[in-house]
């Protein structure tokens, strides 16, 4: 299978944020670190995916920052992958996917997961991007500042 180009030089924040995180499998991994799972196994038992492409994307997301490989926190000789600052810096991109999923992907009164608040047991409030003065900002209301070496 030939290697996708690498987006890591784009001048796009999009595409450098997919060229790490834009396959399945790397977000996957990121939502499974953030509801709890933290060993090799037991991310291949909940994913399904393959020893080899489980191995090359926490390879991945482990040297770009994103997880941090640290010794088993019950003591056994496992190691652990658990979320840097960095990874746990995708939580609203995680959210927001997810709140995009509930209102486009399933049909009404059809069962999903749910994200819930831990103080309130309640749904998140839909993300709605905003100004710097707090006011919802839509897709018609921006414009890109398109760097003279942009393509």
């Amino acid at each position: 299978m030939a290697k996708r180009k690498s987006m890591q030089d784009d001048a796009c924040p999009v595409a450098r944020s997919l060229d790490l995180v834009g396959d399945r499998w790397s977000l996957l991994l990121v939502r499974d670190a953030f509801d709890g799972i933290r060993r090799f196994s037991d991310f291949q038992r909940n994913l399904g995916v393959a020893r080899n492409i489980l191995s090359d994307r926490l390879a991945t997301l482990v040297e770009a920052g994103v997880l941090a490989v640290q010794p088993a926190s019950d003591g056994t000789a496992y190691q652990e992958y658990v979320l840097t600052a960095k990874g746990e810096s995708l939580f609203p991109v995680v959210v927001a996917l997810r709140q995009w999923g509930e209102r486009q992907l399933f049909a009404p009164g059809e069962p999903h997961s749910q994200l819930l608040t831990t103080a309130t047991k309640q749904p998140l409030a839909p993300m709605l991007p905003s100004n710097a003065a707090g006011q919802v900002v839509q897709s018609h209301d921006t414009f890109v500042n398109k760097l003279p070496h942009d393509k």
